[in-house]
């Protein structure tokens, strides 16, 4: 696994224990697309349906994949085969993707405001400067938009650890050595 992967591994691990009890359970998956819906008051309610699906059908891959101890909670050494065994959950990676790039497309024009983006981003709890970084490395338009296939493309890269060097790095920068 590429040591980019591994920074983000542990970054969405501490993003998605959205109670902070230090393991993931299906009540962080609801706190954390209920910020995301909350950070896009202007989205309709079947994209945030959608994007909540895609939540809920991570999380359900998850636990059932990972829960080794059928617990209903996943430390982060289970976790972690999320990144090692990528095939186990590349159709519930693709319909989150779908669903959160989505949300965004406010005025379904294919497009991501910088706003709208950098709000959702603050929704899971990303830093905003790596935001920042995030949507200039996605290459916006004149005005200053990018395209929903661009990010749902950039979030599936995020979660497979044959990718170092993609613009989603930015989001979880290396430990300073």
């Amino acid at each position: 696994m590429r040591s980019e992967a591994v920074n983000r591994v542990k970054l969405v691990f501490t993003l998605l224990d959205a109670n902070g009890n230090g393991v993931l359970d299906s009540d962080d998956f609801d706190l954390m697309s209920s910020r995301v819906a909350a950070a896009v008051p202007g989205a309709d309610e079947a994209r945030k349906q959608a994007m909540r699906a895609g939540f809920t059908r991570f999380w359900n891959t998850l636990a059932g994949e990972l829960d080794t101890r059928h617990d209903g909670k996943i430390t982060y050494d289970e976790y972690q085969a999320c990144v090692l065994s990528p095939e186990r959950f590349t159709e519930a990676i693709h319909e989150f993707a779908a669903g959160f790039a989505r949300l965004g497309d406010l005025d379904r024009s294919g497009t991501v405001t910088r706003p709208v983006f950098t709000d959702m981003l603050r929704g899971v709890g990303f830093e905003l400067p790596n935001i920042q970084a995030l949507f200039q490395a996605l290459g916006p338009d004149d005005a200053d938009r990018v395209g929903v296939d661009v990010w749902e493309t950039e979030i599936r890269n995020f979660y497979a650890p044959d990718k170092g060097g993609i613009p989603a790095d930015l989001l979880a920068p290396s430990p300073a050595a």
